[in-house]
């Protein structure tokens, strides 16, 4: 029997790097997803190995090495397949290398869906531990919610929030996040160690940003260009690059203004890549 799930696109509302220990950079971040989707269609099948595939507009360039052949690989080093085999199809609408965490939450998702058929049988604990395992986001993407990961490594998740109309773009070229890592010289104090529902109003927003951001940007003058050419269309409340890059989001609270701003930005930048979403 075939399965279609959805597979949400993650976007950091505000991003801090707080330190590091020996293996990677500890971070604290406000995180919200949008209706920007992967599809992904998983049924079992009799087979001796699993089949991924990929198609669509971000299908290219995925390594055979990828977040859901990891996760797959984890689950059955664990033995919690039961030998049990999966063709796993993933049709990519969320650009890859643009900081929206699309391989990540689709391992989020398909983990998801081993739990809830009850193929995979394991503890909420358990699931953060195979989530690690599998890349330092997966985690947020068990629950595709308006999240704030504190710097203790701790999710607070929230309902209900302020609702945002996004218009995000994407360049035609990729940011490394192990690159831009790499470049981190200074850390910043935690901010979000004791969440909050207030922190996802427009106002707390506006007084934070995505610490990555400003690496990025001085590396690159094209970037830095569209932010401002973006900070200048139907008035946004705020634009921030999420994750590492190169995705830079223009935050909306008209759906009309995040409308009116894809049709001004596709005029000026007719070969790069945008689309008009909303919080979910």
């Amino acid at each position: 029997m075939l399965t279609k799930i959805k597979s949400y696109a993650k976007l950091n509302l505000a991003l801090n790097i707080t330190g590091k220990n020996s293996f990677l950079h500890k971070i604290e971040s406000i995180v919200a997803f949008v209706h920007l989707h992967d599809e992904i269609m998983i049924r079992r099948i009799r087979s001796n190995k699993h089949k991924i595939s990929f198609k669509g507009k971000f299908s290219k360039n995925i390594s055979k090495n990828n977040t859901v052949s990891k996760l797959l690989d984890v689950l059955e080093e664990k033995k919690l397949l039961k030998n049990q085999k999966f063709q796993i199809k993933i049709n990519k609408h969320i650009p890859n290398k643009a900081g929206l965490g699309g391989g990540s939450m689709n391992a989020a998702n398909i983990l998801n869906y081993f739990v809830r058929k009850k193929i995979v049988k394991s503890s909420k604990k358990g699931l953060v531990k195979i989530s690690k395992l599998v890349g330092s986001d997966v985690v947020l993407g068990l629950n595709p919610t308006y999240s704030i990961l504190t710097s203790k490594n701790q999710i607070k998740r929230f309902k209900n929030c302020e609702t945002f109309f996004t218009l995000i773009v994407k360049p035609n070229f990729g940011c490394s996040t192990k690159d831009v890592f790499k470049k981190v010289r200074k850390f910043h104090k935690p901010k979000f160690n004791q969440p909050h529902k207030s922190m996802f109003n427009i106002d707390y927003l506006k007084t934070v940003n995505n610490s990555l951001e400003s690496i990025v940007l001085s590396k690159n003058l094209k970037l830095r260009k569209i932010k401002l050419f973006l900070e200048n269309l139907s008035k946004p409340v705020f634009v921030r690059m999420t994750g590492s890059g190169s995705a830079l989001v223009a935050y909306y609270q008209s759906k009309n203004s995040c409308e009116n701003a894809k049709i001004q930005f596709n005029k000026k930048y007719k070969n790069y890549w945008c689309i008009a979403s909303k919080t979910i």
